[in-house]
């Protein structure tokens, strides 16, 4: 409380909230990544698992670390435009990846998902409700390499998604968008 026995932040401007905010998001996204550890005691069940957190503008994915090149971070990310989709699985089929796992966030993980089956990888679709009770986690790139280590481990169940002859009719085509 301020003086006056109005709150602190009370005192501050529109304009000086809104660039502590964009000086915190800048220091957030020039760190480095870092890398969550391995659990001591699980057994990889998915050793080329992959994770990806979904976004509505980008998608954040993580890969194994052994998949990857001495010195080259396992976690990338792609916008959501079909070009960088289709980077994104060719990095994903390039590092070895055979399974993925990524939260069903919206409907921004359909053309994603539709993606990544055409192009013959076992996708697991998972509830967003269900990870986000796991706490710690603040940053996509965080979910991401989260969801790749728990999927790593067969931890993670997926959700139910009809074929594409079933969801054709309920999308409007069936194609990807």
């Amino acid at each position: 409380m301020s003086r006056k026995g109005r709150p602190v932040w009370a005192s501050l401007t529109c304009h000086t909230l809104i660039e502590a905010m964009k000086a915190k998001q800048a220091a957030q996204s020039s760190r480095a990544v870092k890398a969550i550890r391995p659990a001591k005691k699980l057994p990889v069940v998915h050793p080329h698992a992959g994770g990806i957190d979904v976004g509505a503008t980008e998608h954040s994915v993580c890969v194994p670390e052994d998949a990857v090149p001495a010195g080259e971070s396992p976690v990338r990310q792609y916008k959501a435009f079909t070009g960088d989709l289709d980077q994104l699985v060719e990095w994903m089929q390039a590092c070895g990846v055979q399974t993925v796992a990524m939260e069903s966030t919206g409907v921004y993980w359909i053309p994603l998902h539709q993606k990544l089956e055409r192009a013959g990888l076992e996708v697991v679709l998972v509830n967003a409700r269900h990870l986000k009770r796991v706490p710690g986690r603040k940053t996509d790139i965080l979910d991401c390499q989260w969801l790749q280590q728990m999927h790593s481990y067969g931890l993670l169940s997926g959700s139910f998604r009809p074929a594409d002859d079933i969801c054709g009719p309920i999308w409007g085509t069936g194609a990807i968008w």
